[in-house]
């Protein structure tokens, strides 16, 4: 089986159902968009869209005291929209994108008159004018989402969004390589990352922390550049 359920009433159970529905019609990231779809209905069954910034992309940003100054960011995977909106009123010019259209008309409901550029876009497969085009980008829990079989090549086209002097930050699960991967949502190690370095990145911080869900969750929290 391609993932197992490991409490019943796990919160996170209806998106491994579809999860999987989808990988044994060949279609493995076709999930997020049901997902979404039936989130319009009963919002809790999206585990992820608490509505309200990352907190812990938040802590960071206030520790570096982040800045957009007008640069372009990226925001992958943006959900509902809150940690793009945060970004824009830290002074960015934001581009935020999810594959699932719902997500994004989601957005655009929501903060209606944002300044916030919302695309349906796939990560596998981004407009070819972003390479290089975005001084800071973000990626919150999206990596952990992807099968193993296509977490290389969206790596390998996060690193290509950074422009030069430009900043990556990931916020994903962690585990060792000898650790049990579990299910959705999937862990990454430090090697598999390490991949952003071998991409012409340059890592400048590396957290291993735990966050306060309950119960506590183990969490990288990394910072990447690419030299100017």
């Amino acid at each position: 089986m391609w993932y197992a359920l490991t409490v019943e009433q796990d919160k996170r159970a209806r998106a491994r159902e579809l999860a999987q529905q989808y990988h044994d019609q060949g279609d493995s990231l076709g999930w997020f968009e049901a997902l979404y779809r039936e989130g319009l209905e009963n919002p809790a069954v999206v585990p992820w869209a608490e509505q309200r910034p990352n907190r812990l992309m938040v802590e960071w940003a206030q520790r570096e005291q982040l800045r957009g100054e007008s640069n372009r960011a990226l925001v992958v995977g943006c959900g509902l929209g809150d940690d793009a909106e945060y970004l824009a009123g830290a002074g960015f010019q934001v581009t935020a994108f999810d594959l699932a259209p719902t997500a994004v008309l989601q957005c655009r409901q929501r903060f209606p008159q944002s300044s916030v550029e919302y695309r349906a876009a796939n990560l596998l497969d981004p407009p070819a004018d972003w390479a290089g085009r975005f001084k800071f980008v973000l990626e919150v829990f999206t990596l952990q989402t992807l099968p193993p079989e296509v977490r290389a090549p969206a790596l390998v086209n996060l690193a290509a969004f950074v422009a030069p002097g430009g900043t990556l930050l990931i916020i994903c699960r962690a585990r060792e390589p000898g650790d049990d991967p579990g299910s959705l949502p999937w862990p990454l190690t430090r090697h598999e990352m390490s991949r952003l370095e071998e991409l012409g990145l340059l890592r400048e911080g590396f957290e291993d922390l735990w966050d306060t869900e309950d119960p506590p969750v183990r969490r990288f929290r990394a910072r990447y550049r690419r030299s100017v």
